[in-house]
């Protein structure tokens, strides 16, 4: 089952606002589905950010359905909170903080969605805290996700630039004729397209060393 049936369904479930609420809601404009996506807690908006930022997830897809089993004679529902159709098939995914990975109710969940999304060809994924360096760089780099708001021949020309080996800060003055922050802010962009790849484990400084991506 490829999952494309679910590219264009709504969420089974929207946000929730109450006073005192542990989680923050919200929606996030997603630059792979060019419109916003939802999210039910910071965590799930960290992980909503790396698949807006992978080049093989084609679709997101928050809250995408509910799934109903009978497990251990008891029927049981769940919704997942996304679902990614990726380049290499559909990965069904949950967001859970690590501290409850070890809940057994919360492994017991885990333990038959994965069956289930097994059984139909998908991944099954869990999510917990990310690394922080990266995060930050990835939040940092979504800023400039918005391909519109740059000169398409400013883009056409860093692109066809030779940056393999070259530093941020030496790539930021390849093109004398533009202004150097609007230079910067473009390959920033072509950082989070992934038209350039840097280490984004590491400092995103003027230091950081730029090679062609696959794009």
């Amino acid at each position: 089952m490829s999952g494309r049936r679910f590219t264009e369904v709504e969420p089974w479930r929207t946000f929730r606002w109450r006073n005192g609420q542990r989680h923050y809601s919200g929606s996030y404009w997603a630059a792979t589905e060019g419109r916003h996506v939802i999210y039910e807690s910071r965590l799930e908006l960290a992980h909503l950010l790396f698949a807006d930022f992978d080049p093989n997830v084609n679709h997101i897809v928050a809250q995408p359905l509910q799934i109903q089993a009978v497990v251990d004679e008891h029927m049981r529902r769940h919704v997942p909170d996304f679902l990614l159709l990726a380049a290499n098939g559909p990965i069904l995914a949950d967001v859970k903080p690590r501290r409850s990975l070890s809940d057994p109710r919360v492994e017991f969940t885990v333990a038959w969605t994965r069956e289930l999304a097994e059984q139909l060809g998908w991944r099954y994924e869990v999510m917990s805290e990310p690394n922080p360096v990266r995060l930050d760089n990835v939040r940092f780099l979504a800023g400039y996700r918005r391909r519109w708001l740059f000169p398409p021949e400013l883009l056409r020309r860093l692109e066809s630039g030779e940056v393999d080996g070259a530093p941020l800060s030496r790539a930021c003055g390849m093109l004398p004729d533009w202004p150097e922050p609007v230079v910067k802010a473009a390959i920033l962009h072509l950082l989070w397209s992934q038209h350039f790849c840097a280490d984004i484990d590491a400092a995103l400084t003027g230091a950081l060393v730029l090679s062609r991506g696959p794009k």
